[in-house]
């Protein structure tokens, strides 16, 4: 029997045959364990998973494409709409590349802030997994503690740039905004008691039987098939290889900042699990070291770079030709050297890259986004194979996957 989409192209040229004794179902679009606009084939033999099919493209809005007709500033707020829950990991991303193709350097109190921000985002996006996984496998109190923790990290966000999921708190070239007296006291508290609540977390779930039945040696990936899925981040590191770009190529200042990258061997649900865990400790521990990095920097916060940066404020009210020079690169953008530049991040999530092919232009002639999530959703058509119906939510919920980032 051939089973086509009508609806889909993707399934035309697909030989998906069946015998009598195997059905095939639809999980998603509209599921509430697919993480977004998720839709998967599957092909089950009793409960088992014979076939999957991940059918992408429900959220598309040509996200690539709009950066090739916006400016690069106008662009940098659209980043925050891929991964919507780790909206910082996006801008910093993005900017950085544009930072690397014109060949801008940051000053130092501004790579303080943006990697506080950074780790801060980090621990928010764990959060958010923990809490919809938990949820997800059947455990309704970790949900409720987690966002509770994951909204006080939000006040954080929103006391430095006023917003709480889509931040754009990160410029070409720095940041807009020193943090807010009183900022650091509050950051501190925060980051001492998160571990306390991270145990919290491990003492409701890690040794819980129901737990670990649902997670342990569910959705086991292989050394050798994560690097040629094309995985990273938690996804790569649970399979036992380590690798983080935080440490292989250091940007910011992560080359100075003393912290570990977390390795399971297990290559399951549940060494992934705990992966996520440990992360938010070293983004606590990080955040301290930077906290103490903080009073002994220049009060700089943007580069200087008239032909890409504008101005300060105060130069801009006081200097007529850097009240100039802002009206041409608002009304003009700014036009970086012919050129190309791949540059990738360590976001929440994986291996967050952009390149940038600039052909002298306001305009990028080609921008592709290099996101984590599409291949971790590429991988579920193995990975789901040989497990059963129940298991699926569960390995969705443990690739992480975010659709902003997959439909762009």
């Amino acid at each position: 029997m051939q089973v086509t989409n009508k609806l889909s192209p993707f399934f035309e040229n697909l030989n998906f045959e069946r015998d009598d004794n195997t059905m095939v179902i639809n999980f998603g679009p509209q599921h509430p364990s697919a993480h977004g606009q998720l839709r998967l084939v599957l092909e089950l033999d009793g409960e088992e998973v014979v076939k999957a099919l991940p059918d992408i493209g429900y959220l598309h809005r040509g996200i690539e494409k709009m950066a090739e007709n916006m400016t690069y500033n106008e662009f940098l707020p659209t980043t925050d709409r891929l991964d919507y829950i780790a909206s910082t990991a996006n801008n910093y991303a993005y900017a950085l590349s544009v930072e690397r193709l014109i060949g801008l350097e940051v000053p130092r109190r501004a790579q303080v802030i943006r990697t506080m921000l950074l780790e801060l985002n980090r621990i928010i996006s764990h959060l958010f997994f923990i809490a919809t996984h938990a949820l997800d496998v059947g455990a309704m109190s970790v949900f409720l503690y987690a966002f509770r923790e994951r909204e006080f990290a939000m006040d954080l966000m929103e006391d430095y740039c006023g917003a709480r999921l889509t931040h754009s708190a990160v410029r070409i070239g720095g940041v807009p905004l020193d943090l807010p007296d009183g900022w650091i006291e509050n950051m501190i508290t925060y980051t001492q008691k998160l571990p306390e609540n991270v145990k919290m977390y491990e003492d409701l779930l890690t040794e819980n039987r129901i737990w670990k039945m649902r997670l342990e040696d569910v959705g086991t990936i292989s050394a050798e098939n994560a690097m040629s899925w094309g995985c990273s981040g938690v996804m790569l590191r649970g399979s036992g290889i380590k690798y983080d770009i935080r440490k292989e190529e250091p940007y910011e200042l992560y080359s100075e900042l003393n912290f570990d990258i977390p390795v399971s061997n297990s290559c399951d649900s549940l060494g992934r699990y705990k992966l996520y865990m440990e992360e938010m400790r070293q983004s606590a521990r990080i955040i301290e070291q930077l906290v103490l990095m903080y009073p002994k920097t220049e009060p700089k916060l943007m580069a200087h770079s008239p032909q890409y940066i504008s101005a300060s404020k105060e130069e801009m009210m006081t200097q007529n030709y850097a009240l100039m020079q802002h009206f041409v690169l608002v009304t003009q953008g700014m036009r970086p050297p012919k050129g190309d530049v791949y540059v990738p991040t360590e976001s929440p999530k994986g291996e967050l890259g952009f390149y940038i092919k600039s052909e002298g232009e306001p305009y990028a002639y080609r921008l592709k986004c290099r996101a984590p999530s599409f291949y971790h959703t590429g991988l579920l058509q193995e990975l789901l194979v040989g497990t059963y119906i129940a298991d699926v939510v569960t390995i969705i919920g443990t690739t992480n996957i975010v659709f902003g980032e997959v439909d762009r």
